[in-house]
């Protein structure tokens, strides 16, 4: 029997509706990674179902490139990257040194308040988070979870990816597992799909397409707070997670 969080693109491929704050940022990068090799690494801004990514330099992305970029690797070792800025995305890179799975995180608490009340949202204050995992040397291990404020998708599978594949993410908030959370996955051309999440804050699903998929979990953390001078009713978590079969 298919377990109920186990999505099957195929059977059920929605369509997305667009919402006014649908914008987030996500990390691509190739799965796998080289020894002594350098490993570049891209970060977007926008709309991923919809093609959309919004250029470097101008006002949208502008309010969230204060963001922090680490390289973790097997042992634990972080290395901060330094970014630099192309026409669509930030860049960067690292030279793994070390065969098994590093962690690419990024992190964005410095957002300034939104006031989305026209859109029924209300005033709130964004903390995004991104996680994308490559592969060294061919003997996955756990992605490492560095969010303790916050969201994170953690790639429990242990496996190198390919087509047809089941993939095992989880879910936690504030280094607790996310139970009976509602995760998104996303396709290009405007599909997504939703997983729930488990008690043990685990989704599944397959990959059917050779494609990029991009997995978003969102949390509205309802306590209020004052940041830069304004006040603010909760705090909007989004963290992501790309999964990329070349």
């Amino acid at each position: 029997m298919i377990m109920k969080n186990n999505i099957l693109f195929i059977a059920f491929l929605l369509l997305f509706t667009s919402s006014s704050f649908a914008h987030f940022l996500w990390i691509e990068t190739n799965a796998t990674g080289k020894l002594n090799q350098k490993q570049e690494v891209k970060i977007f801004f926008g709309e991923y179902t919809y093609g959309v990514a919004e250029k470097v330099g101008e006002e949208a992305f502008n309010k969230v490139q204060k963001f922090t970029v680490w390289a973790v690797a097997p042992n634990g070792e972080k290395t901060k990257l330094e970014v630099t800025a192309g026409d669509l995305f930030y860049k960067t890179s690292f030279v793994p040194k070390s065969n098994g799975t590093y962690t690419i995180v990024l992190n964005n608490n410095e957002i300034d308040v939104i006031d989305y009340t026209q859109y029924n949202f209300g005033i709130f204050k964004t903390h995004y988070h991104c996680v994308a995992k490559v592969e060294v040397g061919g003997k996955p291990t756990e992605t490492t979870a560095l969010n303790p404020d916050g969201i994170a998708i953690v790639d429990v599978t242990k496996k190198e990816l390919k087509l047809g594949d089941e993939v095992t993410l989880k879910i936690l908030y504030k280094n607790e597992p996310l139970k009976d959370k509602e995760v998104d996955i996303f396709l290009k051309g405007k599909f997504s799909q939703k997983a729930t999440t488990d008690a043990n804050g685990l989704i599944k699903f397959t990959l059917p397409f050779k494609e990029k998929y991009i997995v978003e979990a969102t949390h509205k953390e309802e306590v209020p707070g004052k940041f830069n001078g304004k006040d603010y009713q909760f705090i909007f978590h989004s963290a992501t997670y790309p999964i990329i079969l070349n």
